[in-house]
């Protein structure tokens, strides 16, 4: 149930509990693997009520019994699924205070080579799963969280979405990667101004090159070399890093409408 506009600021604010995160409830989208279970391993480790959300039921379910979580399923595109978890997560004793979409998809094509052109499907199911599946999570978060009563200094809650470095130097192959992910960037300075009367933050993190099942399909000998070519430190990024940058920028209530690059410095030639 929406909260009319009038009442959003003059509305009863409950004070804050002393652990910020202790009984909050965390939606966590693409958690079962990579960046997003990082960031639900985060959240719990801060106490939260992490629901793990995604597409592989068997890793998902595994992880939230790690955690001690809930699981949904969810694909990105599909909104009664993510109502639904929304739902669960807004059970948690604080009700539901952040959501993360960590789930994406990865392709490299060029825009023309010696085979022809991009295929139209490749580059459509990028903007699809990339940034319409980032934008299904925002708009859905943004109306759930509509209905949470404010915490004192800290609000209604907070949206993060995940792009990527390549959002602002796409690579060559990279251009529906990049289309992608530019736009998610793109949405979050709008999406914050448009949601701050409901007194809802929205955030962007752009990773740089992490050690994720996406580098799988590499040799060790090339995941070497991604590490090196970024200035320091000279590695691939720890998924944990990520997972503790996103309960970090949640925690300040001053991060609003930014997109924070993690990327040791790397930016791509």
């Amino acid at each position: 149930m929406n909260i009319e506009s009038s009442n959003h600021q003059s509305g009863s604010i409950r004070p804050a509990s002393p652990g910020q995160w202790q009984d909050a409830g965390v939606l966590v989208v693409g958690a079962t693997s990579g960046l997003g279970t990082a960031a639900a391993q985060a959240f719990a480790g801060a106490g939260a009520r992490v629901v793990v959300a995604g597409r592989n039921q068997q890793a998902g379910e595994r992880i939230a019994a790690e955690l001690s979580a809930r699981y949904a399923k969810v694909d990105v595109l599909d909104s009664g699924q993510l109502k639904a978890a929304l739902a669960v997560a807004a059970e948690a004793p604080q009700g539901l205070r952040a959501v993360v979409n960590a789930a994406g998809s990865a392709i490299v094509r060029k825009t023309a080579d010696r085979h022809g052109a991009h295929d139209l499907e490749s580059f459509t199911e990028q903007i699809q799963t990339n940034l319409i599946g980032s934008f299904n999570v925002l708009r859905l978060a943004a109306e759930a969280l509509q209905g949470q009563e404010p915490l004192e200094g800290f609000g209604r809650g907070v949206i993060v979405l995940t792009s990527s470095i390549a959002g602002f130097e796409g690579q060559r192959g990279q251009v529906a990667y990049a289309a992608s992910k530019g736009g998610v960037n793109a949405m979050v300075l709008p999406a914050a101004r448009d949601l701050a009367r409901d007194q809802i933050r929205v955030l962007g993190v752009a990773p740089g090159v992490f050690d994720t099942p996406f580098m799988d399909v590499l040799p060790e000998e090339a995941k070497a070399e991604l590490g090196h070519a970024v200035p320091f430190p000279q590695r691939l990024g720890n998924p944990g890093e990520y997972g503790k940058l996103v309960v970090d920028l949640v925690s300040n209530q001053m991060m609003n409408g930014e997109v924070v690059r993690l990327d040791g410095a790397l930016r791509l030639g």
